[in-house]
This record gives structure tokens, C-alpha cells and sequence, in this order.
């Protein structure tokens, strides 16, 4: 039996709350459908909203905490009520005429409200289009990768591990492959009826496709134009950051791997999806004597703890006059993967439940300084959640999407400062020079440097992926891939236009808190720990959430409306000077001149030999082989000389016997006169002179190095 839906309750108070529905003249209609009305069906959406947004979340954290068949359809019917929602709040919205209110807000909450989103799909495809989400979230969190019938590995933390600490290529390769095999190729299906669905569901927004609707979020007609614009800004940095990252993974793996005029294979990065490097430190670093502090070492040493790396986060916010996260959030958040079997999605996230204090975290923990560093971006988002709470249910949300990100990044780039983690007892160096402040830039650049966006056409999903891959960040697949695979599956998250506009929003955040804080110095000692003015200056802007155009808050927190890059380049150019005096000395080629991936030979070590491929030592062997046959063959040639001189000479003294008769004498088995057979003798061993003369390739002197 079907039980009823909470929107048919909603629909039931609000027939009672709005009789004139039935209002038939048109004058009348009018009257009803104006501002003053509006703010009352405002005031009932916002009380209402807050119910059925917060039983969807409820029922969604308990999915992702415990999937269960059972959990994931009580978190679908949920979602089905939610659109039911929308639906009939969107529709009655669309007949207040909003361009004729006064108030500002009024005219913004009743447009946004406008927007149905996936609600407005027809009731069969909607329910499809949240079961196949669905599954291909429940496929991504549960796929494995298995070297034999016992032993098989999840993404976090077993992949991630071989990924961030092998320096095997086989074996990063295993990974890599693996885990596309295991996830891209298995919901490449899925996923083209998912955007299907996804664009008809944009498409009866108003909107052209799924691209025109995440640009709309922004609101600016030239988005597209001006990311292409902070591209070509940072361009010189990540240009000569590749060339230098290009170089040290040739030196660590040869020319067989890396074409130093090509592009970098992906599984070679220290990341499962190549967007950051930090893990590749060690490979890269540019003074390699001087070795940084493991902080993690030192982390695990102290015995640190999930519940201290929250409380160590939070401490950093409250430091800045911010609010504190409630009790709830202690109690609902998953800090750890569940040791009980219990399946999970581990993807980091904060959810906000909508209803009073109740927010949290959902992280698989492990105690590493990259967890430390994830866990204060976090935090940022529940900042965000607690200081926009009191708004209009449809405003509590980020300015923008790329500004939600950027509050939690920009929090992190003081935590991991050296002057904080030196405050905190994670490091024991008081002084950085020069050449330990560009390692330190260099880590915070192949964690933060990261640049990927496009839109992706049906029919080549994976080859337009690694051509924009290849296009913007020199990286291509380390063995063909072709349509079969669907390696943008293998992503969380696929669209990072979101992650590069942050990237830029981060470092303007932060040099104009640093600027609050009186921080004097280099940008990247900044730390703003304990900063009750640059908290404030963040904190005002963090209450407007999505209540005012972006522009806005962003000149109300850096006195700018544009987003600028200025703030980036200021912070890495320490790094970037030292990137071009030594890509200069080494006579580097910068970027990726054969704007290709090619597969012929640089995956494997094989040589050939005799048309064979085989290992080089084995090759070499064969060579020597080869070269000592040719030496006893040489003997046996002078010895045959030899021989056929003693033999002519024996002739011609015969010859002068004038009534001797002559004997015969066999070549190749046939008889025939002895002059005859000395002639052809010595005919073949001059072919044999001729053939050891000319240089054979295993004999030639690049064959005889053993380097």
C-alpha cells in the first residue's frame, strides 16, 4: 500500500492557506498575485521547505553512511516527494509577475524558486533519472580492484596508497587501469541516459543543456571567455611547473615512459584521477637535500586522532571569532570507515540537513596531513551552513558554487603554513630559507595547480575527455583507451570548472584576510590564526550566502566585484622565478610540442633482437653471443686460407708434371679439375671477407655499453 506523500500534506494546507485559486476574474487574480501575497507564499515555502528538505537529507545520510538496497529506496521515495514538492511551489511561483516588486529580495528568492531542476521531468524519467544517480553512486563506492580471488582493494584508502606511494610503474599502472575497468566501463551506459534525462530536465527549465544551466549559477553571459582568460594568466606557471614535474619523472623513469616533448601519462602523478601531485614530492622536489618535515610521521608520532584533527580545525575557526560546530555535529557525522563490514560512500563531503544545528561530515579518516588539511576545508563548509543558517531556506547555499569551495581552500592555505603547523607542534624548523620556501611552494603548487574544464559530446565521451585533458593540462592515458573505456566515470565529481574558478577565489580570499590580519611579508607566510578582524570581514560575507549576486559579496570581502588572478601569481612567484631560471639552465622545452599521445614503444622496456622483443640484458647477452660466433667464424675463414694456399701450391707443382695425370678435386660435392676448385674457393672466401667487413648492428659500439 502506498502511503501518502508529505507534498500531498503541503498541497492540502496550502489550498487552505490560499482559497483564491478559484478566483475567476482576471482583475481579482491580479490582486492576489501580488508582492504583498507573494512574501506570505514566500513565508510558507521557506516553513515547509525546511520539513521536506530535511527528511530527504535525513534519509540520504543514512544511505551514504550504510547503503543498503533498503536505504537507497527509502532515500529515492524521499527524493520523489521532494520534486513533488518543487513542482507545485515552481509552478505557482511562475505566476507572480516579478518584474513589477519593489523588493529586491522578493523579485530574486521567487525567480530561483522558478528553477524546478529535475522535478521538472515527468514522474516515470524522474524516478529513472534518481535510480540510475542511484546506482552509479553505489557502483563507484563499492567498486574494488583484485589481484586474485581473495585479495581485492577499494579506492579509499588501498588504491590511493598504491597511487600516492609506488614509484613501481607496473603497479601504479595495475591501479589505475583497474579502477576504470572496475567503475568507468561498468556505468558508461548508465551515464549517457543519466545526461539524457539531465539535459530534457534542463531543457524544460529554459536552458539550453546541462553546461547552460551550471553557467547560469554564476551569472555572467561570459564565464566561458573568462575562464579561457585565467587560463592564459596562469598559463606561464603551470607551463613551466609541467616542464619542471616533466623533467624530474624523466629522470626518475627514462625515456621509455616519458617523451620529454610529449605529454605526462596520467598514472604517474600520485593521484588516482592526476588533479593534484603532491604526492610525487619526493620526485620533484627542487632542493633535494633539503628534505621537509613528514608531517604525517610526526602527526602519527603524537598520536593524533580523528577527534583531534576535528577539534584542532575547529579550534582554528573559533580562533577567528567564528561560530563553533554544535553537538549534533559530534554525534551525526561519520569520522571514520565503519569497521563493522558496513558498506559506505568514503568521497568526502559536509552535508547541511536544513533544520536547526544539524550538519556534519561524512570522511573515511586517515591520520595524514593531506586528511588534516581536507578536514579544515570541510569544516569551512559547515562555517558556511552555521553563519547562513537564519536566511530564506532557497538563499542558504554558497554565492556561487565556485565560492562555497573556496571558503573551506581558503582556510586551509594559513592551516598549512609554515608558521601554523610550526605553532601547532608539527614542525620543528623555526626558519625557512629561500630554498626551503620554493619546496614548500613547490607542494602547495602540485596540490593546488590543477586545470580541467570542457564540455563532453555523447558519442566521444572519452575521447573529447583526454583531448581536453591533453589540451589544458599535458596529460594523456599511459595505454590506448578507446569508446569501450569511460574514464570521466571514474571521477566523483567530472565537471571542474567549479574547482578552477575556486583556485583563483582562494588566493584573492586570502590576500585580503591576510591584509585584515596585518600579515606583512610574503603571501605565502601568511597565517591568519586568531585574527578577529579578518574573521569578522569573512564571517559578514558568509552570512549573505546566495541572498545577494555574487559580485557583491565578493566586493563586500575584497573590496573587488571581479575575480582576479593577481592574488594567485603574487603567492607562487617565488616558485614560478626559480621554475624559469631552471628550466632555462637545462635547456627545456616548455609544455608539450608533439600535442599527442602516442603508445609506440615508450610503455614498455623491451628491445629486439632477431625479431624478438625481449629484456635488454637478455638482448645483450644474445649480442655477445652473436659476436663470438663471428670471431671463431674468422678463424676458421683464415685457417680455410690457409689450407687453400697449401693446396694451390701443391697444384702447380703437379702442373709441371707434364704426364701426371690430374687428379680430381670436389667444391660443394661436385668434382671437377683442382684449378678449378681453388678458384672457386678462393671466390667464396672473398664473399666471406666481403660479409664480415661490413659492420653487422650487433657489433657496433653503442651495442658494447653496458650503461
Amino acid at each position: 500500500q502506498t502511503r501518502p506523500g508529505l507534498s500531498l500534506l503541503v498541497l492540502l494546507c496550502y489550498r487552505q492557506l490560499l482559497p483564491c485559486l478559484w478566483i475567476k476574474d482576471e482583475h481579482s487574480l491580479d490582486d492576489f498575485y501580488n508582492e504583498t501575497k507573494a512574501k506570505i507564499f514566500l513565508q510558507f515555502y521557506d516553513q515547509t521547505a525546511k520539513v521536506v528538505l530535511n527528511q530527504f537529507m535525513e534519509t540520504t545520510r543514512n544511505y551514504v553512511t550504510n547503503i543498503t538496497r533498503k536505504n537507497q529506496e527509502e532515500m529515492l521515495h524521499k527524493d520523489m516527494e521532494r520534486s513533488q514538492f518543487m513542482i507545485y511551489f515552481g509552478i505557482r511561483a511562475c505566476l507572480f509577475k516579478v518584474a513589477q516588486f519593489q523588493a529586491q529580495d522578493v523579485n530574486r528568492t521567487l525567480r530561483k524558486l522558478q528553477n524546478i531542476d529535475k522535478a521538472a521531468l515527468p514522474k516515470d524519467e524522474l524516478r529513472e533519472y534518481n535510480e540510475l544517480l542511484a546506482d552509479m553512486e553505489m557502483t563507484y563506492s563499492m567498486a574494488q580492484v583484485c589481484l586474485n580471488e581473495t585479495a581485492c582493494l577499494s579506492l579509499e584508502p588501498e588504491l590511493e596508497e598504491v597511487m600516492a606511494t609506488s614509484r613501481n610503474k607496473e603497479e601504479l599502472l595495475w591501479a589505475w587501469q583497474g579502477w576504470r575497468d572496475a567503475v568507468g566501463c561498468q556505468i558508461r551506459t548508465t551515464f549517457e541516459h543519466y545526461v539524457e534525462l539531465s539535459n530534457k530536465a534542463t531543457q524544460l527549465n529554459g536552458y539550453k543543456d546541462m553546461g547552460a544551466l551550471w553557467r547560469s549559477k554564476y551569472e555572467l553571459d561570459t564565464l566561458k571567455q573568462d575562464l579561457e582568460w585565467f587560463f592564459q594568466e596562469l598559463r606561464p606557471l603551470y607551463l613551466n611547473l609541467h616542464t619542471y614535474m616533466h623533467w624530474a619523472l624523466h629522470r626518475h623513469y627514462g625515456p621509455e615512459l616519458i617523451d620529454l616533448r610529449g605529454p605526462i601519462p596520467a598514472h604517474l602523478r600520485g593521484n588516482m584521477w592526476a588533479q593534484s601531485s603532491v604526492n610525487i614530492l619526493d620526485l620533484v622536489l627542487p632542493f633535494s637535500k633539503k628534505i621537509p618535515e613528514d608531517v604525517t610521521k610526526i602527526m602519527k608520532g603524537q598520536h593524533w586522532k580523528s577527534e583531534k584533527m576535528f577539534e584542532d580545525s575547529e579550534k582554528f575557526f573559533t580562533s577567528l571569532g567564528l561560530l563553533p560546530a554544535p553537538p549534533s555535529f559530534w554525534k551525526k557525522s561519520m569520522l571514520m570507515r565503519p569497521t563493522d563490514g558496513q558498506e559506505v560512500e568514503c568521497h568526502t563531503s559536509a552535508w547541511n540537513s536544513y533544520l536547526d544545528d544539524d550538519f556534519g561530515i561524512k570522511k573515511c579518516m586517515e591520520v595524514t596531513i593531506e586528511d588534516l588539511l581536507s578536514i579544515f576545508h570541510e569544516m569551512g563548509h559547515i562555517q558556511y551552513f552555521l553563519q547562513y543558517k537564519n536566511l530564506s531556506i532557497i538563499f542558504c547555499e554558497g554565492a556561487n558554487p565556485a565560492f562555497e569551495e573556496a571558503v573551506g581552500s581558503v582556510i586551509t592555505l594559513s592551516a598549512s603554513s609554515h608558521k601554523h603547523l610550526l605553532n601547532i607542534g608539527l614542525l620543528s624548523l623555526k626558519h625557512q630559507d629561500s630554498e626551503d620556501e620554493v619546496n614548500f611552494l613547490m607542494r602547495i603548487a602540485l596540490e593546488k595547480i590543477k586545470i580541467f574544464d570542457g564540455t563532453i559530446r555523447k558519442d566521444i565521451y572519452n575521447q573529447e575527455w583526454w583531448n581536453l585533458r591533453l589540451k589544458y593540462q599535458g596529460l594523456c592515458p599511459p595505454v590506448p583507451h578507446s569508446e569501450e573505456d569511460f574514464d570521466p566515470g571514474a571521477k566523483f565529481h567530472i565537471s571542474a570548472g567549479v574547482y578552477f574558478l575556486s583556485l583563483v577565489l582562494q588566493f584573492q580570499f586570502h590576500e585580503t584576510l591576510c591584509k585584515a590580519s596585518g600579515h606583512m611579508g610574503p603571501l605565502h607566510q601568511c597565517d591568519i590564526y586568531n585574527s578577529k578582524i579578518a574573521g569578522k570581514l569573512l564571517g559578514d560575507a558568509l552570512k549573505l550566502g546566495s541572498s545577494k549576486p555574487w559580485p557583491e559579496v565578493l566586493k563586500m570581502l575584497t573590496g573587488e566585484s571581479e575575480v582576479c588572478i593577481k592574488a594567485l601569481m603574487t603567492y607562487f612567484i617565488p616558485l614560478l622565478n626559480w621554475l624559469v631560471t631552471d628550466n632555462m639552465q637545462q635547456g627545456d622545452i616548455l609544455g608539450w610540442p608533439d600535442f599527442s599521445c602516442s603508445f609506440e614503444e615508450k610503455d614498455t622496456d623491451k628491445v629486439t633482437f632477431l625479431n624478438l622483443k625481449l629484456d635488454p640484458n637478455q638482448a645483450k647477452f644474445g649480442y655477445w653471443v652473436l659476436l663470438a660466433l663471428g670471431f671463431v667464424m674468422s678463424l676458421v675463414v683464415l685457417g680455410l686460407v690457409c689450407r687453400l694456399h697449401s693446396l694451390e701450391k701443391q697444384s702447380l707443382t703437379q702442373d709441371t708434371e707434364i704426364f701426371s695425370p690430374l687428379p680430381n678435386a670436389y667444391f660443394l660435392g661436385i668434382a671437377m679439375e683442382p684449378r678449378q676448385t681453388a678458384k672457386r674457393q678462393w671466390m667464396l672466401l672473398g664473399l666471406c671477407l666481403v660479409l664480415m667487413l661490413r659492420t653487422p648492428p650487433w657489433v657496433r659500439a653503442e651495442w658494447w655499453s653496458w650503461d
